[in-house]
């Protein structure tokens, strides 16, 4: 049987390398964060423990153990969280990155549940490394093909969304993706006030001021970032 030291070593350590790839998840905004990952991962180690070691002494020795059975299941029920995780819009699916960052903390989990410590550690620091490499390279990607990111917050009115992606229309911008969060700022708080963020692409030849002055008009608008620098703040 396991020691209850090395139990809770296993336990604890599930819940450390859950959490640092879910940490990297939830500063990013995705659907699964810190917690989900922590959970997964915790859940798949229980499970593989219980599988190497709550079924002996069942059985003649030697038979009617399989601790590959149960651990099994993890693989295939892990499924059903990565699957609530990927949303469709348009032409664009999102998600798919966090999908396997599930599955691949439910592989962790069950890596610590039988002990394998070393191989638990190098595929978390590896995962959080290509997460954050491939982020990196993204951005630089997007800043070749001239894609930008605007922060707009404002007031999140009926309408509002659509005015804005009119303005973009009347400039011959392309939306390549856009997020909706909940603002929250803790030196000023709007009440109702979202933050989206517009992935775009814009002509070779556009006309910034007359862009600026459009989206100043759209009512409801509080501050405008674009590329992290702020070219329209209206909260005075």
């Amino acid at each position: 049987m396991i020691s209850t030291g090395d139990l809770l070593l296993r336990l604890l350590m599930s819940t450390l390398l859950g959490g640092l790839i879910g940490f990297e998840r939830e500063v990013n905004n995705r659907p699964a964060g810190f917690r989900t990952h922590i959970l997964v991962t915790l859940g798949a180690c229980l499970i593989m423990i219980l599988s190497i070691y709550g079924f002996s002494g069942f059985g003649p020795a030697g038979k009617g153990s399989d601790p590959a059975r149960l651990a099994a299941q993890v693989v295939s029920g892990i499924g059903f969280l990565g699957a609530g995780t990927i949303m469709r819009e348009g032409t664009n699916v999102r998600g798919l990155t966090t999908a396997a960052s599930i599955w691949i903390c439910g592989g962790i989990g069950l890596a610590i549940g039988m002990g394998f410590y070393e191989a638990a550690v190098m595929t978390t620091l590896l995962s959080i490394g290509s997460l954050m490499s491939v982020q990196i390279m993204e951005k630089r990607f997007s800043r070749m093909r001239r894609y930008s990111e605007i922060k707009i917050n404002g007031i999140g009115r009926p309408g509002f969304v659509g005015e804005i992606g009119t303005v973009f229309g009347k400039h011959y911008i392309s939306i390549k993706n856009v997020q909706i969060d909940n603002y929250n700022d803790d030196d000023d708080v709007y009440v109702g006030e979202i933050q989206l963020t517009f992935y775009i692409k814009t002509p070779v030849k556009l006309d910034r001021f007359a862009l600026y002055n459009d989206l100043n008009n759209v009512r409801g608008i509080s501050t405008v970032k674009w590329d992290d620098v702020e070219i329209i703040n209206n909260k005075s």
